[in-house]
């Protein structure tokens, strides 16, 4: 046993009980946080704007600040590009993290001297968390992989400006460093393909023991392994023991994953993004991830069936409720207020404070009065792959609207790894498995306005294509699960 190996399991037992305060006193820190928040910001532009030197409760907050989104917003963003300071946050952001927008373009997310940490601090946590609770130590020995974007920066006014898992990359623990992969020069390389290519060669002759990234471009860097050695990934890296993944869910992935693989490998699931990391799985045992309650980050919550309402309910987490879809929002150290990141959540637990990400607010399927969502998709997915044996690498569902001949329907777009022995039996057994869930859905079956939904076959590495095509391979982009229309359905039934 190595000294790293040594130490760590004393040191993560030390932070899991540090961070046991902030768990079991979530609501007491959130109220406290926001008044700090409130203080720190209350002669910056936006605070003057909204009254923020007269804020003293909750309730005084939902009165000044409005729910907003980057359009919201984009004019202080503006401001702080063209040079002025104290515009959302005191001072001037320490980054700008550039990340795409579907009404936007391109959109400019400040990340603040004291929010910096925060994008740190949950990734090491949720590891410690590993190691404290399976005793696993074994882990920090050997190598780690993190697959990201490049590490190379440009500038936005005089603000550093990169993609998250970029600038990231700059703040590196530096006990993880010499540990740390893939080298610098490979992490710079812009080509996904002849990136991930660097990498396979890099990594082969190492004792990899963790690897993290998004699933379907780790997945990607496990066939080019695999077609490079002809060997399942336990044999490539033996002391391979854990997984950490994050921005989508991982469940439709699990099969394929344990097929390269050869084994099961434990898996830590992250909630990370550019405004901030929100939460992280902190237990093999218990279900969701926990809440980063002390982490400068106040959250607040509308259900997310009121969302399109003009005075939707909105609350602190003081009053949620386990199993309700919300819509989440953040107001943060690097100056977002009542901030909309379009993600949907649910509570699984209120002690401590867990949640799963159920979806997004502007990624269901809802032309005919449906609203089906992401969690409804994928848990219809997973129960009929299980039936069946299948395994799926990537799928997208959209509506047809105006088919040629009958009634519309759904049209599932699926990329399978494993086909299974009956197409008919499972496409039948996938539209069962989305009535029960979604009771509008099985009323406009029932009702003669729908016809049961259609699956259409991907070929292998249709998705990939797709993303390639629009030039955004690889990195934290990813295929929306549903849509309301056909721009991705078309494009990949041509393909």
């Amino acid at each position: 046993m190595g000294l790293k190996s040594l130490l760590s399991l004393p040191f993560a037992e030390h932070v899991v009980r540090k961070n046991k305060h902030w768990k079991n006193n979530a609501i007491k820190i959130q109220n406290e946080l926001l008044l700090s928040l409130v203080k720190q910001a209350q002669n910056t532009q936006f605070g003057k704007d909204h009254n923020f030197s007269e804020i003293t409760n909750y309730n005084q907050w939902k009165a000044n600040i409005p729910i907003s989104d980057y359009e919201e917003l984009k004019n202080y963003i503006q401001q702080i590009i063209e040079g002025k300071e104290n515009v959302l946050w005191p001072g001037v952001p320490l980054y700008f993290c550039k990340t795409s927008g579907t009404t936007s373009g391109t959109k400019y997310i400040p990340i603040s001297k004291e929010s910096m940490p925060n994008h740190i601090t949950g990734g090491r946590d949720a590891m410690l968390s590993y190691i404290a609770e399976t005793k696993n130590t074994s882990i920090v020995n050997g190598k780690m992989i993190f697959l990201q974007g490049s590490p190379k920066l440009s500038k936005t006014g005089d603000i550093l400006t990169g993609r998250l898992s970029g600038i990231v990359a700059h703040h590196t623990p530096s006990y993880l460093m010499k540990n740390r992969l893939p080298s610098y020069e490979a992490n710079c390389i812009e080509d996904w393909e002849s990136k991930v290519n660097a990498i396979v060669e890099e990594t082969l002759p190492e004792n990899m023991s963790l690897i993290s990234g998004i699933p379907p471009w780790v997945q990607m860097y496990f066939e080019k392994l695999q077609n490079k050695t002809g060997k399942l990934i336990k044999d490539v890296f033996p002391k391979f023991d854990l997984f950490i993944y994050g921005g989508v869910n991982f469940e439709p992935y699990r099969k394929t994953f344990e097929k390269l693989i050869g084994k099961k490998v434990a898996g830590v699931e992250l909630y990370a993004a550019s405004e901030g990391l929100i939460a992280y799985q902190d237990s093999q045992k218990e279900e969701g991830m926990l809440l980063c309650v002390n982490h400068g980050i106040f959250y607040e919550f509308i259900p997310s069936d009121e969302f399109v309402n003009e005075t939707p309910t909105r609350i602190s987490l003081e009053n949620v409720k386990l199993g309700v879809n919300y819509v989440i929002l953040l107001n943060t150290n690097a100056g977002l207020w009542g901030y909309n990141i379009g993600d949907t959540i649910k509570f699984v637990s209120v002690n401590p404070y867990r949640i799963i990400v159920s979806g997004r607010i502007k990624h269901f399927t809802s032309a005919f009065g449906e609203h089906v969502i992401a969690e409804e998709v994928e848990k219809s997915l997973e129960k009929t792959i299980d039936k069946h044996a299948a395994q799926v690498n990537e799928f997208h569902v959209a509506p047809q609207v105006n088919p040629k001949n009958g009634l519309p329907y759904h049209e599932w777009l699926i990329e399978f790894e494993s086909q299974p022995n009956d197409m008919a039996a499972f496409t039948k057994k996938l539209d069962d498995e989305l009535q029960s869930l979604n009771t509008y859905y099985k009323d406009l079956i029932s009702g003669g306005i729908l016809k049961p939904l259609r699956l259409t076959v991907i070929s292998k590495n249709g998705f990939r294509n797709y993303m390639k095509s629009i030039g955004k391979l690889g990195g934290q982009n990813k295929v929306p699960r549903l849509a309301n229309d056909r721009k991705i359905a078309d494009k990949l039934n041509i393909s």
